[in-house]
């Protein structure tokens, strides 16, 4: 013959609460500690392992006294053109001085537009 699974009767009766025991409440309390101290762990740990990255690219970017004495006996570089700027396709970043005003103002008036102390002949 073949045998049926078991199937359990639908509950006629209430079924009473039981209070966790002391043994489980203690169980439940260990259980929350250790995960609480494993968390803090591990926070301690980031922290710690983000000190350390911190410290070594701060030694790293330190100055190199071997670069100051290396960057003296360079010669200096030629400041970078804008080919587009140089044949007028498009403006230049640092537009070239301007022409001085002429010297054909008026005799007696000063660049500033104030007239100029006068003398005398």
């Amino acid at each position: 013959m073949i045998e049926s699974p078991i199937i359990l009767e639908p509950l006629k009766a209430a079924q009473h609460f039981a209070p966790p025991t002391a043994r489980e409440l203690r169980s439940q309390a260990v259980y929350r500690l250790q995960i609480g101290l494993f968390g803090l762990c591990a926070m301690l740990l980031i922290v710690g392992l983000a000190n350390v990255i911190r410290d070594r690219l701060r030694v790293n970017d330190a100055p190199d006294p071997i670069q100051d004495v290396v960057a003296v006996d360079a010669k200096p570089t030629k400041a970078a053109s804008d080919p587009l700027a140089d044949i007028g396709v498009v403006p230049a970043a640092d537009p070239s001085p301007t022409p001085s005003p002429s010297t054909s103002a008026a005799p007696g008036m000063e660049m500033t537009g104030e007239p100029a102390a006068q003398t005398a002949p």
